[in-house]
């Protein structure tokens, strides 16, 4: 997706008639359905005509411009890309971000500043975000790495905006090596700016260039089980961007504090689905270790540790725990504590099985706390779906601040789940009532497959013929058969079960041996004979794939002139049933964990005639994804 593409000469014209800002939104209004923000557009009227006088200084006029190009497989755009020839004829192109900044101050981290004019917060060096995206793209589109001649790929950044002073902290001798990959240039630098765009990409015309860039495909997103074990091994398996980076920095800068200074701090990263929050997890795990740094990992899911651990080997795996496994530990013995998924935040680390001498008498939140010098929460509040379960961004920062510790915040925003589509999760948000969004239709043109499928024998064949071709794919339902322990052969009991069509659920390996070819359900999302189960939420949540297939059970009906109910008397799920007035909340929350799971598309049959025609009622295209309009 791009909002505007043309030569050089046609973005004169538009920037000379003031039009510019407005073809751009009205692009945005296309694929959105709505105006892009105030600040957004001011950005757009402000930074592209000075953009566009240092491109004129440089003497384009052929090449190619594209402005605000979404990068694959995630939500963020690019400001501006220039296309044409380098100085040795060479298909090059170059990515420049625009930047409104007048000051900003230094701070720790090899790759941040603090940005005074968005109210003191960590983010990127501009050189920093720019080479993240030169390097994303490289790694992301054929067409700057395969074939006889790839287009070669530039960076840098224009703060058009910022004069440089003396001991300026952008100019700082540890981004040296950054600001060579891709320089930025200051209000005082436009000559400088237009010198390097005559370079990269100022010898030839750049029209057959940008149409290859918009032709080339883009490489399947990694997902995240695929690459654990290479990351842990230290190999650079994903590309983080902007804020996902930024917070990656801070934790390591407050870690190395915390050794040298014996400093306290807490980072809360919030994220819903898909923006990349174990991502940043695990390469931290990596990193830290690498530097030889105390880090433990720690969640709430059975499944996604017994996953990891699987994954890393014996040697490795004491480095992954629960939130409970620290109710004993002595206040500060962890250098830096990784809590994923820390929704999943229980009120007490006490159960009936917890021996009497294991009981620390605190909150499984300040237990978190004060066993970590270093503790960071990733956290997304829509996904708590039992009642047990009390995580939120409020609760931490609450115990945080008793503790006078720092407390840092990130709100991740880059999706790299559903085709990098952050209206699909926007919009099952407010189809399902849990939050109101700007999503209030779907429609059905952001390249991530969602169809309503009419019967779950056609759903399991939908998902069967993805996991064929070697696509990962899942089926996933609501809680609303038993879950049987396996029989005495280790089979499963085909529990889930629509009319006719029954499938078991992911096995109960604890409970009984499992038969050869069934996974446990540890390894149900990496075993591809997973496909032959149904998973449920706590099997399901914490994973993805790239296509998913949903069951929507009758826990969750919609009913004209009443909303959204929940059928106690349809859940099997019994922790979930004594959630009291919570139920409705806890089960909707549930479903935008099952229906988000999908990288590239979901699948969903509807067991209610009624809700499925609500669901229906709020597409802009018809149940197979085709759009209404074209009909």
């Amino acid at each position: 997706m791009l909002l505007y593409s043309s030569t050089c000469e046609r973005f004169y014209d538009d920037i000379k008639s003031d039009r510019i800002a407005e073809i751009v939104n009205a692009a945005f209004r296309r694929e959105f359905g709505r105006d892009a923000g105030k600040g957004e557009q001011r950005s757009w009227h402000n930074s592209l005509p000075r953009f566009s006088w240092a491109c004129e200084k440089a003497g384009l006029g052929d090449q190619g411009i594209i402005i605000e190009y979404q990068l694959p497989q995630s939500s963020k755009r690019l400001d501006v890309m220039l296309t044409g020839a380098n100085d040795d004829g060479q298909d090059s192109a170059t990515v420049i971000e625009l930047k409104q900044w007048e000051d900003c101050e230094a701070t720790d981290g090899d790759s941040i500043v603090t940005w005074v004019g968005g109210g003191n917060r960590d983010v990127l060096h501009p050189s920093a975000q720019a080479r993240q995206y030169v390097t994303y793209l490289a790694d992301g589109h054929t067409v700057f790495h395969e074939g006889p001649s790839p287009v070669l790929l530039n960076g840098g950044a224009y703060l058009h905006n910022y004069t440089f002073v003396k001991d300026d902290p952008l100019l700082a001798s540890k981004f040296d090596e950054l600001r060579a990959a891709c320089p930025i240039f200051s209000h005082d630098d436009q000559e400088s700016l237009a010198e390097a765009l005559r370079r990269t990409v100022g010898a030839g015309a750049g029209n057959d260039v940008l149409e290859r860039v918009l032709r080339s495909e883009a490489r399947p997103s990694k997902k995240l089980l695929e690459h654990i074990g290479g990351m842990l091994k230290g190999n650079d398996e994903y590309v983080l961007l902007d804020d996902q980076l930024a917070s990656f920095e801070r934790v390591m800068a407050e870690a190395h504090k915390a050794l040298k200074s014996g400093t306290t701090s807490t980072i809360l990263i919030r994220g819903g689905p898909g923006t990349g929050k174990s991502v940043i997890a695990l390469n931290l795990v990596t990193a830290l270790a690498r530097d030889g740094i105390n880090v433990r990992h720690a969640t709430g899911s059975r499944a996604f540790t017994n996953s990891i651990r699987k994954i890393v080997g014996t040697r490795a795996s004491a480095q992954f725990n629960y939130f409970n496994s620290f109710a004993t530990d002595q206040p500060g013995s962890v250098d830096v504590l990784i809590c994923d998924e820390a929704h999943r935040i229980r009120s007490t680390s006490v159960s009936r099985f917890t021996r009497k001498d294991q009981r620390s008498g605190k909150d499984q939140v300040d237990e978190l706390l004060d066993v970590a010098k270093v503790a960071v929460f990733f956290i997304d509040d829509l996904q708590v779906v039992r009642p047990g379960e009390i995580g939120s961004a409020d609760l931490i920062v609450e115990a945080n601040d008793e503790r006078s510790r720092s407390r840092y915040d990130f709100q991740l925003a880059a999706q790299f789940r559903c085709a990098g589509s952050d209206g699909f999760i926007a919009w099952i948000t407010d189809v399902l009532g849990i939050e109101d969004t700007a999503n209030r239709v779907w429609s059905g043109d952001d390249g991530f497959d969602f169809q309503i499928v009419e019967s779950p024998e056609l759903l399991h064949e939908m998902v069967s013929t993805k996991v064929a071709d070697g696509i990962t794919a899942r089926m996933t339902a609501g809680f609303c058969w038993p879950w049987s322990d396996p029989l005495g052969d280790g089979t499963l009991m085909p529990d889930v079960q629509v009319g006719d069509w029954r499938m078991p659920w992911n096995a109960k390996s604890d409970k009984g041996r499992l038969a050869p070819g069934i996974p446990k359900e540890s390894d149900w999302a990496r075993d591809p004979n997973g496909v032959n189960q149904v998973g449920c939420i706590y099997t399901a949540q914490g994973f993805e794939f790239d296509y998913c297939g949903v069951i929507f059970g009758n826990d969750l009906v919609y009913r004209e002139g009443t909303g959204w109910v929940g059928q106690r008397e349809n859940s099997e799920d019994r922790v979930v049933k004594r959630g009291g007035e919570a139920f409705t909340d806890l089960v909707k929350n549930t479903y935008r964990v099952l229906l988000s799971r999908g990288m590239k598309g979901c699948y969903v049959h509807f067991m209610d005639a009624e809700t499925q025609a609500y669901w229906e009622s709020r597409m802009g295209t018809d149940a197979h994804g085709v759009s209404k309009n074209a009909q």
